[in-house]
């Protein structure tokens, strides 16, 4: 688990955005930058870096693109100021209608979310 990730940066997003990262490599990005780390020795996740309110809600990382609700805490937990990123720095102009749903708004979700990250840590 959480091995061979793509680099947090602007390709990564895009190719969150365009499905050419499948969805459990999505998943295990945002759980690597929440603070979750699977401890290989005793088979189970360590959250001892993951903020107390992810802590207490989800002591074992959450599946974001199946869920609904872990997904509304992602985007609840991105700063206002960074809620039009995909827009304002990548250009992304969202999905056509009729071609999306639930999967590509929250894998869309996951990568603002990252985005987001990347603007206030890197």
């Amino acid at each position: 688990m959480l091995t061979n990730l793509p680099p947090l940066n602007t390709d990564t997003i895009w190719a969150i955005l365009r499905e050419e990262i499948d969805d459990a490599t999505v998943n295990q990005l945002v759980w690597y930058y929440l603070g979750y780390r699977y401890d290989e020795q005793n088979q189970s996740w360590n959250s001892d870096n993951v903020a107390e309110d992810w802590q207490e809600k989800y002591p074992q990382p959450p599946d974001f693109i199946v869920n609904r609700p872990p997904t509304v805490k992602l985007t609840r937990s991105i700063p206002s100021e960074n809620k039009q990123l995909l827009k304002e720095k990548l250009g992304f102009k969202g999905y056509k209608l009729g071609e999306f749903g639930p999967r590509q708004t929250r894998r869309a979700t996951a990568a603002s979310w990252l985005l987001s990250y990347m603007q206030r840590r890197c």
